[in-house]
């Protein structure tokens, strides 16, 4: 390329006649016609998701990654325990930290996973030792301290599953990460522009998160979050993801540093960590940007897919966050991402997904007209055995036939739910059938749940009724969709996004 530009320049410098002029103009043309593709070619490059390579378990993984000016601004951190590392952190590994290049893990004991170091937040003068020795909520730490992993005990390990337990050890201890992570974070990457802080059961849709950074102004004080309250503090719920730009952090690591007896008596009494630092981050007169829907408090098999907060539906926004995921979900929704970046190069006008294109690319394939031992979590209404006692005759007079007869068979209780013209899907055990007009996905289960919670992500009501008439398993739940019904639930959805521009809150 450097000698034919050499040979063009020597032909442009001497032009002598008609000919010359004409050969001038061709070349000219020319040299920018190859200059143009030259660029070109940089800037599409320079588009287009990035392979990365890493060793895995032994083996090279090729993960596609999203690329971003902001790539390198942003650190990710990743809060986590002892008594949940082992079993949450290595779906992070295989999955999104492939495509993260800067990320640090915080737990409240020193050691490696997969290669991996977790850092002890609690170390060092995090928390006046006087509270350390004294306050039972550090009896695990302690333990730790003493005697590394041989410290635990079943009984330690007890709700260390995806959902955790709020009799768990690690979760008393989890409240006093929160303000030493923060501050740890600035010291670590000082110069970052935006910390995003995530939990062991976090999904981040990285490439959103980039594209939903970029559009504020990091030079300014922002505080993003998903909208809670205990009591009257507001705070991002820490489960959901949050992010802080680098003056927030500056200014509640200064608060921190100031007021930090205060803060530390102020922690003792209350549950929560998150809501400790959203509380801190509003003395340092920081307002929260309310970022629902695009942090979600749920999994997207369990979120309601047409609700409604703050008089937004997700449908039509992009997803940055889930919560409550477990490793089999993690991997999905890594292989939805990964085929999304391949199918849609970024380059403008080509978006990230949104809600709607992960419901068409992860849920719907998933739902039929009946899945046996699956819990659809369908918590309309209930048809019962136990129930249909309790009616008053006059009150049992007014249920339709389909109704009565519910709770007979899996065919009767979908004959009740197409009876009602807003049902979409149902669940069936023996003597019982419930339905629902949200649209959910639900789980593998072996019993039907009375009463689930979405804030726990699980179900805090199993069904009592039983049954073996249906198959090897006493707690035999199947579950179904109106399927014709959920094609028009999808199409009302896709037509309320409209032409209005609605994907990202800034």
């Amino acid at each position: 390329m450097l000698g034919a530009y050499k040979l063009q320049h020597r032909m442009i410098s001497k032009p002598s006649s008609a000919m010359g002029a004409r050969r001038l103009r061709t070349v000219l043309v020319a040299t920018a016609v190859i200059i143009f593709l030259v660029h070109w070619s940089f800037y599409r490059s320079s588009l287009r998701p990035l392979v990365t390579q890493k060793l895995v378990n032994g083996k090279t993984n090729a993960s596609v990654c999203p690329q971003s000016p902001l790539l390198g601004d942003v650190l990710v951190v990743l809060r986590t325990g002892a008594t949940e590392a082992r079993e949450k952190l290595p779906v992070h590994f295989n999955t999104v930290l492939n495509c993260i290049p800067d990320y640090v893990i915080y737990s409240d004991f020193e050691e490696d996973i997969a290669g991996h170091h977790l850092h002890d937040v609690l170390a060092g003068d995090a928390v006046d030792e006087k509270i350390r020795q004294s306050n039972p909520d550090f009896k695990l730490y302690n333990q730790l301290r003493a005697s590394g992993r041989d410290g635990l005990n079943y009984q330690t390990l007890f709700g260390s599953g995806w959902n955790g337990a709020t009799d768990n050890p690690g979760w008393k201890l989890d409240k006093w990460k929160f303000m030493p992570m923060v501050d740890r974070a600035l010291r670590h990457r000082p110069n970052a522009k935006w910390f995003v802080f995530v939990e062991g059961d976090t999904y981040l849709v990285w490439q959103n998160m980039l594209e939903w950074l970029a559009k504020f102004d990091s030079s300014q004080p922002h505080y993003l979050g998903k909208h809670m309250y205990i009591g009257h503090v507001l705070f991002g719920h820490g489960g959901s993801g949050f992010a802080l730009s680098n003056p927030a952090m500056q200014k509640v690591t200064q608060r921190w540093k100031q007021d930090k007896a205060a803060i530390e008596a102020y922690t003792e009494q209350e549950w929560a960590g998150d809501m400790v630092l959203g509380k801190v981050i509003k003395d340092a007169g920081i307002d929260m940007f309310w970022g629902f829907p695009h942090l979600q408090g749920d999994s997207p098999t369990t979120m309601d897919w047409n609700v409604s907060k703050l008089e937004r539906e997700p449908w039509c926004y992009a997803p940055v966050t889930f919560h409550h995921v477990n490793s089999v979900e993690y991997e999905a929704l890594w292989a939805f991402e990964q085929q999304w970046l391949r199918d849609h190069p970024q380059s403008p006008g080509i978006s990230s997904p949104r809600f709607r294109d992960l419901f068409k690319g992860v849920i719907l394939p998933q739902l039929r007209e009946r899945r046996d031992s699956w819990d659809n979590m369908a918590f309309g209404t209930e048809y019962s055995t136990e129930l249909l006692a309790e009616l008053s005759d006059g009150n049992r007079n007014t249920l339709s036939l389909a109704e009565r007869q519910a709770l007979i068979s899996f065919e009767h209780c979908r004959k009740a739910c197409e009876s009602q013209p807003d049902c979409i899907q149902f669940s069936y055990s023996q003597g019982r059938c419930a339905t629902s007009k949200e649209l959910r996905l639900g789980h593998a289960a072996n019993s039907p749940c009375q009463e689930y919670s979405n804030a726990a992500a699980k179900c805090l009501k199993p069904s009592a009724l039983r049954g073996n008439s249906l198959g090897s398993s006493p707690d035999f739940i199947q579950a179904g969709w109106i399927m014709d019904r959920v094609a028009k639930y999808i199409e009302r959805l896709d037509n309320s996004c409209g032409h209005v521009e609605k994907d990202w809150l800034s």
